[in-house]
């Protein structure tokens, strides 16, 4: 196996801190009261009496992925506090609500967010039949950037009950946590305003945590090749230690056409050559390559001493992803569209990533994510959530970064304004130093401006 790039001397001997303030998570919140001096009797009144969709307008955002809708949940308890997430760019109001209202009203946060997520190790994708059979030959492609070929349908999953959620999985490629993931976050939101600390404070069970996080700039998907060399100047002059490259087209903005990862390898070259040696970088094609492109683009990155390579091809091919991880030194960074945490157990004992890299979302919400980053931890490798969202995801991924021992980098999308919500007081920012620094106000840290959410709002849904 190859050493993964794990910065561990970034924390000196911390590992571990996390898991000792979180090893209670059977029970989360006696774990985070005891954290705090706080008796589960001297908590307000946590019973939830609420459930409601604030449906907001953001038609003036940029929306990051095009189709957010901003529809922000609300848990709401008989003492009057509010916990929050979003539903981001899934359109799920009514379902969330007709998931949520049997589950949650009446229901006391102590007893209900323990085991909210605790079915997230259920697997829903890439198990259960041979990756292998799915290897896609040279110039094959797929994704964004090619044509898929033409190697059958991949066997859909039998709807399943999921015990004690009330939900249904619909086969493979669906998010059958995500519901019970967006309350976590709430609830936990909730959990942090009743004890008067920020999340990421009673995920650490009392030990040290870090107070800021490394930022690198994301980069949108640009059009042309050439757009990239001036992007990347302009992030590391406003101080991010580090960049993404998304890449776009594959295309000059006039010229023939060329393959598209024959571009995205300029896009490389031109990258490095722009910002000098020592700089970090990264790249993200989103599954877009088959092996041959994959094993081609990678080799470059190491060649231009590459930070990490992010979802080369298809989660599904597993195969593929151990030869990347035993031929390049780059960091193969996996798990962008992985949706449990048994999916991730499979990935890391079959030494196919050398990152670990979960949407908060897909594995179980906060509580589902610390549950991963801490097994990332036990086995060595490092856990970078995946933050390329709306400010609410950024936020949920944060507070995981603060408490774990093995998150080093942050990804803020870039522009950072991207990721902004109008009705909230505070923004996602870099300090002077290249750094995001911790929130400070409790719960998820960043309070919603009441004047301001009434302004947006189109209507409450209940």
């Amino acid at each position: 196996m190859k050493e993964n790039l794990s910065r561990r001397n970034f924390l000196g001997a911390s590992t571990g801190f996390a898991a000792a303030g979180f090893a209670a998570m059977a029970n989360p919140i006696a774990a985070a009261a005891q954290s705090v001096g706080v008796k589960p009797g001297d908590l307000p009144d946590l019973t939830i009496k609420e459930v409601k969709i604030y449906v907001t307008d953001i038609s003036k955002v940029h929306k990051l992925n095009g189709t957010e809708t901003g529809e922000l949940i609300s848990i709401v308890t008989n003492s009057g506090i509010e916990g929050n997430y979003t539903l981001g760019d899934r359109n799920r109001t009514a379902n969330w609500l007709e998931w949520a209202k049997p589950a949650l009203v009446g229901k006391n946060v102590m007893d209900v967010l323990p085991g909210l997520t605790s079915t997230s190790g259920i697997k829903t994708r890439g198990n259960g039949y041979d990756a292998s059979l799915f290897r896609r030959p040279p110039g094959g492609g797929r994704g964004a950037f090619g044509a898929p070929p033409a190697l059958g349908t991949v066997p859909a999953f039998d709807s399943a009950e999921i015990p004690g959620s009330g939900l249904e999985m619909r086969g493979a490629g669906s998010w059958p946590n995500y519901y019970t993931a967006a309350a976590d976050v709430a609830l936990w939101d909730i959990l942090g305003k009743a004890v008067n600390r920020p999340i990421y404070k009673l995920l650490s069970g009392g030990m040290p945590t870090k107070d800021r996080v490394m930022a690198y700039a994301s980069s949108q998907h640009l059009p042309n090749i050439e757009d990239y060399a001036p992007d990347v100047l302009k992030a590391k002059q406003l101080g991010y230690k580090g960049y993404k490259i998304h890449p776009g087209s594959g295309q000059h903005a006039t010229g023939p056409a060329i393959p598209a990862y024959i571009g995205h390898m300029e896009e490389i070259r031109e990258v490095r050559k722009a910002v000098g040696d020592g700089y970090v970088l990264a790249f993200d094609p989103v599954q877009g390559y088959n092996e041959f492109e994959a094993l081609t683009v990678g080799r470059l990155m190491d060649e231009l001493d590459y930070l990490w390579f992010e979802d080369p091809m298809e989660d599904i091919d597993q195969v593929g992803l151990i030869g990347l991880v035993s031929k390049l030194n780059t960091g193969i960074n996996v798990g962008e569209f992985l949706y449990s945490i048994a999916d991730f157990a499979e990935y890391i004992k079959r030494d196919a990533l050398t990152i670990v890299r979960p949407i908060v979302d897909n594995v179980g919400g906060i509580s589902g994510g610390m549950r991963l980053g801490l097994l990332a931890d036990a086995h060595g490798y490092e856990c970078q959530p995946h933050n390329w969202g709306n400010f609410y995801d950024l936020a949920a991924a944060f507070h995981l970064e603060l408490a774990l021992p093995n998150a080093y980098w942050f990804e803020m999308p870039f522009p950072a304004e991207y990721a902004d919500r109008p009705y909230l007081k505070y923004k996602f920012r870099i300090d002077q130093d290249g750094y995001v620094p911790a929130p400070t106000e409790p719960g998820l840290g960043y309070p919603i401006d009441r004047d301001e959410l009434d302004k947006l709002t189109l209507r409450i849904e209940r």
